[in-house]
């Protein structure tokens, strides 16, 4: 019966000391979570709010760049769509979130 005793206090002693084992297997993971967040995820999360103020601050005469490259000058701004006049009398309506930058008078050549 004393065996029976002893054999499971060692069993328990066991467990905890594998408990213990268990966490430290999964600090690399955390490690490499934490890495992840701010190489990775945290940038994104930026250029996203910097993107998205762009968008809001887009007004009439602006010059922007589309994603597919092109160049014009807003004329016309709405909830979801934007204007843009890409040559004289030539307007091309787009997608508001397509705009992916305002031109200013420094950048041009």
């Amino acid at each position: 019966m004393s065996s029976v005793a002893y054999a499971m206090a060692q069993g328990g002693a066991a467990g905890a000391a594998g408990g213990l084992e268990g966490m430290k297997s999964f600090i690399p993971l955390i490690l490499m979570f934490v890495i992840f967040y701010f190489l990775l995820i945290r940038p994104q999360q930026k250029r996203q709010k910097e993107h998205k103020a762009l968008l809001s601050g887009l007004k009439r005469g602006d010059e922007v760049v589309t994603a597919g490259g092109i160049l014009g000058r807003i004329t016309n701004v709405s909830e979801k769509f934007v204007t843009v006049e890409v040559a004289e009398k030539v307007r091309i309506k787009i997608a508001r979130g397509q705009i992916m930058s305002v031109v200013t008078g420094e950048n041009e050549n």
